[in-house]
């Protein structure tokens, strides 16, 4: 749970049976590109949308392609703390390193229930947990408080951050590190404010782009640990027109697009999410077209 973590989306028809084929394609050159480990079943995958029997074979898929060569962090996340045990222990039993579970909710949760609901997956499956502070869909927003409070439990090891501002990403990092232990990772979400959080001391990347557009995302990782900022604030800037359609029109939308332009698959998202119009899809062609082709590896 340090590095890049690449978020392919899940390939599946229109009866939400998961597509193998396609999601394997999808894979290929993640593995290629050594990406530090594939966040399978996240948001951009569609996890809310799946079946639990439809996110076993999405699990097994990617286990066999990856045949162990890069570590699985799998999307466990289930509005009831029974059916997120049972996929935290189904997504062990098909290979995942880590889960990744996030406060769905329904009926608005209070801290005190989120904790008990960390402490009882993390201690009934025995897969090592990421915390997925992710409000915009849950309505649920981890306090540092909470947050130290889940990293002292055994099998709670990394959380996974929304974006912010810039000026405000160091002051987090560090009040955060301050409450955690030494071994508990700070990583961040947010593509387009990846690179401020990584050299404002995050470990880790969850990345929506990386899990169609790995390389150039891998060297992005690359020049921040090597401590040049410039490289990858450059690298960041060339990939702003993305951003910005990220940001209208929602990561998940634009990812399937780029899928079908680049001819890795054609699929269509989970209704009642739907494609873009043609308007917008011919935008995000101008866009691909318009990059340098060595960002698109």
């Amino acid at each position: 749970m340090r590095g890049l973590s690449a978020f392919p989306i899940t390939p599946s028809d229109a009866d939400g049976v998961v597509r193998v084929d396609a999601l394997q394609r999808l894979l290929r050159p993640l593995v290629d590109a050594r990406v530090h480990s594939i966040g399978l079943l996240g948001s951009t995958g569609s996890y809310p949308y799946l079946s639990r029997p439809e996110r076993r074979r999405a699990i097994e898929a990617a286990a066999d392609e990856v045949a162990g060569r890069v570590p699985l962090l799998v999307g466990v996340g289930a509005l009831r703390t029974d059916e997120a045990i049972r996929l935290a222990q189904d997504a062990r039993a098909g290979g995942a390193a880590a889960g990744l579970l996030a406060a769905v909710s329904y009926t608005p949760l209070t801290e005190d229930e989120v904790f008990e609901h960390y402490k009882a997956v993390a201690g009934e499956s025995g897969l090592p947990l990421c915390i997925y502070d992710n409000p915009t869909t849950t309505h649920f927003r981890f306090s540092p408080e909470l947050i130290a409070r889940l990293a002292a439990l055994p099998g709670v090891a990394a959380v996974k951050l929304p974006g912010g501002e810039p000026q405000a990403l160091a002051a987090q990092m560090a009040d955060l590190r301050a409450r955690v232990p030494a071994d508990f990772a700070l990583g961040h979400s947010g593509d387009w404010f990846a690179v401020e959080a990584m050299l404002a001391g995050g470990e880790a990347w969850y990345s929506v782009v990386a899990g169609i557009l790995p390389q150039v995302c891998m060297d992005i990782v690359a020049a921040v640990r090597a401590g040049n900022a410039t490289e990858a604030r450059r690298l960041n800037a060339a990939l702003e027109p993305l951003w910005g359609l990220f940001r209208e029109f929602s990561s998940l939308r634009v990812v399937y697009e780029i899928a079908e332009r680049r001819g890795v698959c054609a699929a269509e998202p989970p209704l009642p999410v739907r494609r873009l119009p043609e308007a917008a899809r011919q935008r995000v062609a101008a866009v691909l077209d318009g990059m340098d082709p060595a960002l698109l590896r």
